[in-house]
């Protein structure tokens, strides 16, 4: 019987060296750098800081360890990947300095399977060296989580694709060298299977960034999130990848990949905050005592530590979930983790950022921050409540309606059931009494 909760110490010293690197050589970028500089390849910190860093990553054997042998990388299991994870999750630059930030990863894998030698060696390899970004095209203004809204059109003119349309939040689009776009190419059959997909240089005449998008706390203008606008813009038949309506289809992949592997990171930010939670509650004093000796304090310590270790453990399960079956046959896992990502994420991170009082809601402390990215984890690849809707669907799966009148758990027949099954032993109590 195979039941373990172990880490091989081989593993757990590549674990070890990643906590330190991460903590000495890449946190200290996310205090000194804006996060936007993660993907702006046109920032000094891309020629000067972050290839050694990268180097000595590759020297570990770590690097983009998502991605097989055949890639570059190690073809680490979900497993391995999760652990992994949940330390890089600490930090806005560790990903990149990994070589596995979103939304490269899963635009790799795409380009890796779907794209010609040509694509390959023009985009996938600067993008596995780190050279370049990319973006993810997908999401449209008027559609929201509803791709059946989905107007952006796409359709064949000779030797050439034609595109044509809006994309909304589209991430990272002001600074990659390559979008993957998904347009409808079939419009009198269901998107699921009349949309494709589209590998689009961004300097192809006919973009327009209608305006960069940020989250909210950054003043307009400075976001990365594009409103992109696509005006007849025409590519090689050769860009489309895989076949017309399949892009659904090689989305799916993609994105389950991305829904766990925010679920992993999400892992190591709460990790952050409920250390600072219980650092603050054995410094800070009032009334005479640590507030680690409130009850209440107790309390906030005592939910936060179980809701981490319940969704680290339900993480690490779906990760080892998909290593077993696959991501299609996970997609329960992967809808769990991806639900209960925002909720555990505002849970400890209000309650740390409560304990520090004013001073977890200022600018000097990095709890709000935090505290901005819970509802970007409720909506991020597919908003909460459809993952729900996945789970509950697969559950029912695996029951089925009572037959007759009432529920099958009904007292009556199956108390009636079990005294005639013991019906002697009864006889034999009555008479004793």
């Amino acid at each position: 019987m195979a039941w373990d909760f172990s880490t091989e110490p081989e593993f757990q010293e590549k674990l070890d060296w990643i906590d330190a690197f991460v903590r000495t050589e890449i946190e200290p970028l996310d205090l000194a750098f804006s996060s936007h500089l993660v993907y702006d390849r046109s920032h000094p910190i891309h020629t000067t800081v972050i290839p050694p860093l990268q180097d000595q990553v590759k020297a570990q054997g770590l690097w983009a360890c998502h991605l097989g042998p055949d890639l570059g990388g190690l073809g680490f299991g979900q497993l391995k990947l999760g652990l992994m994870n949940e330390i890089l999750g600490r930090s806005n630059f560790a990903p990149m300095v990994f070589g596995c930030q979103a939304p490269d990863s899963g635009n790799a894998e795409i380009l890796a399977h779907y794209g010609s030698d040509a694509q390959k060696a023009e985009y996938l390899h600067p993008l596995l060296d780190g050279k370049i970004v990319s973006c993810y095209s997908m999401t449209e203004p008027q559609a929201g989580s509803d791709p059946g809204q989905f107007t952006c059109r796409a359709w064949r003119d000779g030797d050439e694709y034609v595109i044509e349309g809006e994309k909304w939040f589209s991430s990272n689009f002001r600074y990659a060298a390559l979008a993957i776009v998904m347009a409808v190419t079939d419009p009198d059959v269901s998107v699921y299977q009349g949309t494709s997909m589209f590998l689009v240089p961004t300097d192809t005449p006919g973009i327009e960034i209608i305006r960069n998008v940020g989250l909210g706390g950054e003043a307009p203008g400075e976001g990365s999130h594009g409103y992109v606008r696509y005006n007849q813009v025409r590519v090689p038949a050769d860009n489309l990848l895989g076949g017309e309506g399949q892009a659904f289809a090689i989305a799916q992949t993609r994105l389950g990949g991305g829904r766990i592997h925010h679920a992993m990171r999400t892992v190591g930010a709460c990790q952050r905050a409920f250390d600072m939670m219980c650092e603050r509650a054995l410094s800070r004093v009032t009334q005479g005592e640590v507030l680690a000796k409130k009850q209440m304090v107790q309390e906030k310590i005592a939910d936060s530590y179980i809701q981490l270790e319940s969704f680290r453990l339900l993480v690490l399960h779906a990760g080892w979930t998909i290593d077993q079956v696959g991501g299609q046959k996970a997609r329960r896992q992967i809808a769990m983790v991806k639900v209960l990502t925002p909720q555990v994420l505002h849970d400890i991170v209000y309650r740390a950022l409560h304990i520090h009082g004013s001073l977890g809601t200022s600018n000097e402390m990095p709890l709000m921050g935090m505290w901005a990215m819970m509802p970007v984890m409720g909506i991020a690849d597919g908003p909460t409540e459809v993952h729900k809707l996945t789970i509950a669907r697969q559950v029912l799966k695996e029951y089925k309606p009572s037959e007759g009148l009432f529920p099958s758990a009904h007292l009556p027949p199956r108390v009636a059931a079990a005294r005639a099954k013991f019906a002697d032993l009864l006889e034999h109590e009555v008479a004793q009494h």
